[in-house]
């Protein structure tokens, strides 16, 4: 019998997939969509996220950056953490699926193009999609269909603003050898470094608008960016999804699909691979219902800090303070950086 069925295979799917053939375990994939496989990213790999990949056997072509820097839209103040764990890297969302996909591949893991829609369970087995295995992984997304379908979405809050993330390449050389974030009065701007001649642009905003007249709101980014956009515009959102659970019978979710609060503090790749780990950790152990403490202890510090800062950003007062405060506190905004490095 397969030993864990993965509905998904983006990162979080592939990365679960291979630390189960690592493992020992047998591993179906299933994911409909050829690869790669692309998405509205950030696509800037934190070095905790480089040194995991490094450890399951995946190369992460790219460009590397230093470190964090916040720029104020308005004014152009602006606060830099640099990294003291080595670099991050920055890797267009296709390339780092294509690696994890052909890492996955040279293991033995089977991929099938197939789409899960009914998940039946009992106390020793999980079926979906034609196959039965001891357990189901979930890597499907933000908006899981797995978890939808289970029942098993957090309700949302009423009052509490949706946020959506846009994201564009273009063909430019990039100036900097960090990753920017722009702040502006509702939004934030992130410039990955991508390669010696392109660079990301992803927008985080809670305002429905194209992404041209999103970019308006940063006229120092817009100045260096060149007219004519490399590809077009991804999007996704809204961004912060809630699950009751983690675990539910044998069916385990990992990644986006496991929950989500915001892409701000761009840590989403870094947890998914780390909590792929300890899913399959828990699962080898016979112990599957010990990946649910697992997943809130790994995540504890992204949740609170991410909801902090989505607390300060939707109060005016203390959202235009953000920068500010970072480049008059450096030690402080260089201490958080490697936090989340």
């Amino acid at each position: 019998m397969i030993d864990l069925l993965v509905a998904g295979g983006g990162p979080a799917g592939l990365a679960t997939a291979i630390h189960g053939a690592l493992a020992g375990l047998e591993v179906v994939v299933l994911e409909p969509r050829p690869t790669p496989i692309d998405k509205a990213c950030g696509e800037g790999l934190m070095p905790t996220a480089v040194r995991r990949l490094e450890e399951l056997g995946v190369p992460v072509a790219g460009r590397p950056f230093r470190g964090i820097r916040y720029v104020d839209a308005a004014g152009g103040l602006r606060a830099e953490g640099l990294f003291r764990a080595g670099p991050g890297r920055g890797a267009r969302r296709t390339d780092l699926q294509a690696a994890l996909a052909g890492r996955a591949a040279a293991l033995g893991v089977r991929v099938l193009a197939r789409r899960v829609a009914e998940v039946r369970q009992d106390e020793h087995r999980v079926s979906a999609a034609g196959l039965t295995a001891r357990y189901l992984v979930a890597a499907d997304g933000l908006h899981s269909p797995v978890r939808r379908g289970l029942g098993l979405s957090a309700p949302v809050v009423p009052g509490r603003p949706a946020r959506y993330g846009l994201r564009r390449h273009y063909a430019v050389e990039p100036w900097s050898d960090l990753v920017e974030v722009h702040w502006s009065a509702r939004s934030e701007a992130y410039v990955t470094p991508l390669g010696p001649d392109r660079v990301g642009v992803a927008v985080l905003t809670s305002e429905q608008a194209p992404f041209d007249v999103q970019l308006t709101r940063f006229p120092l980014l817009s100045a260096r960016l060149p007219q004519a956009p490399e590809a077009p515009v991804r999007g996704a959102g809204p961004l912060r999804q809630g699950a009751v659970t983690r675990v539910a019978g044998r069916v385990l979710f990992v990644g986006d699909a496991a929950g989500y609060v915001d892409a701000l503090t761009g840590e989403g790749l870094t947890l998914a691979v780390t909590a792929a780990g300890e899913l399959v950790r828990c699962v080898s152990a016979g112990r599957p219902q010990e990946y649910e403490r697992a997943w809130r202890e790994l995540t504890r510090g992204y949740r609170a800090l991410t909801g902090s800062l989505l607390w300060a950003r939707a109060r005016p007062a203390l959202a235009r303070r953000i920068v500010p405060v970072a480049a008059r506190l450096p030690w402080v905004f260089t201490r958080g950086v490697n936090l989340l490095a």
